[in-house]
Order: structure tokens, then C-alpha cells, then sequence
């Protein structure tokens, strides 16, 4: 593989785990906020957020099987 793409694919994973990870904390604290019941954002933004941090995870593992 050559250099330029493994740069691109490791910026790619930080970003979706960065992302992931804000996406995450951002349902947990408008959850924690929004009397109950809380609203369909809050288990979508979970569930996006936690989607991203399990891609960012086979991304980085598809990457280290490449080389």
C-alpha cells in the first residue's frame, strides 16, 4: 500500500473515531438534560455515534492487513 493511502486511510479513522466519540457524548448529554422520555435523537445519535466508532475500528484493522 502505498504511503499516501495509508495516510489518508489513518486521517479518515481518527476522524470517524473523533466523530464517533463527540457524536456519543452529545446523545449522553442531551439525554441526561431532556425531561423523560427522551427523543428519538437521543438513541439515534447513540446509535450513529457508536456505528462510526465500529467502523473506524475495521477501517484501521482492514489497514494494518494490508500492509
Amino acid at each position: 500500500m502505498p504511503p499516501i493511502f495509508k495516510a489518508l486511510a489513518t486521517i479518515a479513522v481518527w476522524v470517524m473515531f473523533v466523530l464517533g466519540l463527540f457524536e456519543v457524548l452529545m446523545a449522553m448529554i442531551m439525554g441526561f438534560t431532556v425531561p423523560a422520555p427522551p427523543p428519538i435523537q437521543v438513541y439515534l445519535g447513540s446509535a450513529i455515534g457508536v456505528a462510526c466508532l465500529i467502523l473506524s475500528v475495521c477501517a484501521m484493522k482492514l489497514r494494518q492487513m494490508l500492509e
